[in-house]
């Protein structure tokens, strides 16, 4: 009796596996293949392709790397925002960089390989790099005009409330020697830069904001990655900086690149989610369809 009860059980298990898995494994995945083809939905299905004489070159919702061998920007082409996706843009290595508005202390070493920056500094020299390229001014506020986070380690005995009335130690702690501190001196003490591999932790972090605008024409996009690391996307603040460097290196006017920019911007998702954006990766192709590069 109990066998048989066993056995039954044993059969109703087996038969629900079998439903479920034709169900599940076999039915729902034929459906979803045969929606796919409906058109207006198959090239959405296949990736969002982008083809240029029958070759695909790239895919409308992944963005790309416009830079040569040596990961310097090409001049003729719009620039999408910084990835950390792998080297860059990898579908494989999808990721952020995990870091956060408290990173704002490099890990500094004598060997340049095993240098860490912080996400301050990371974006101070992002800025700075946008801002040579495009001709605008990159500095931001908090950092240096080097392109680093202006970090001080105050070091000195502290009063209940962790202030430092009287330092006797104050270290630029993301400007490593035998750089020239940005600040000569801070509370009548002398501003001194940092040691590779030495621990100013002790100290308390200051972050100096400096005289910079808060108002920067580098926007937020040109100097931070997406959380996936593939955003095709750049804002048109961004695109706009960039027109007068597309300009000169293709030998066309500004509005005939604006009109670019114009066609290849989306507004924002059903009139009021999220914020209008331009491909870069549809633009740049348009762009050597109607503008070839001729340097």
């Amino acid at each position: 009796m109990r066998m048989s009860t066993w056995i039954r059980q044993h059969l109703a298990a087996l038969r629900a596996l079998l439903v479920l898995t034709a169900i599940t494994g076999i039915g729902y995945p034929v459906a979803v293949f045969v929606v796919a083809q409906i058109p207006g939905l198959h090239d959405k299905a296949d990736g969002s392709l982008i083809t240029v004489d029958g070759k695909a070159v790239g895919s409308s919702l992944i963005g790309q790397s416009f830079t040569d061998k040596d990961g310097k920007a090409l001049v003729q082409y719009f620039q999408s925002r910084p990835s950390a996706a792998g080297d860059g843009y990898d579908p494989l290595s999808t990721a952020a960089s995990n870091l956060g508005p408290e990173s704002i202390v490099d890990t500094l070493d004598a060997d340049p390989a095993k240098v860490e920056l912080s996400l301050l500094s990371t974006v101070c020299a992002r800025s700075k790099a946008v801002g040579d390229r495009e001709g605008v001014d990159g500095s931001r506020p908090f950092c240096t005009k080097d392109g680093v986070g202006a970090v001080l380690s105050v070091i000195g005995p502290r009063d209940a409330d962790g202030e430092v009335a009287h330092p006797v130690l104050v270290v630029s702690v993301n400007e490593a020697c035998p750089a020239k501190p940005f600040l000569s001196t801070y509370n009548g003490i002398q501003v001194e830069c940092a040691k590779p591999g030495e621990d100013y932790s002790i100290g308390r972090i200051v972050p100096i904001i400096g005289a910079a605008s808060t108002d920067t024409p580098v926007p937020t996009d040109a100097v931070t990655a997406s959380g996936s690391g593939l955003d095709p996307h750049i804002s048109p603040q961004y695109a706009a900086i960039q027109v007068a460097r597309i300009t000169k290196a293709r030998n066309i006017s500004e509005d005939q690149v604006r009109q670019l920019v114009d066609a290849h911007t989306d507004g924002r998702t059903l009139g009021f989610l999220g914020e209008p954006r331009v491909n870069v990766v549809e633009l740049n192709l348009d762009l050597d369809k109607r503008y070839p590069f001729r340097g």
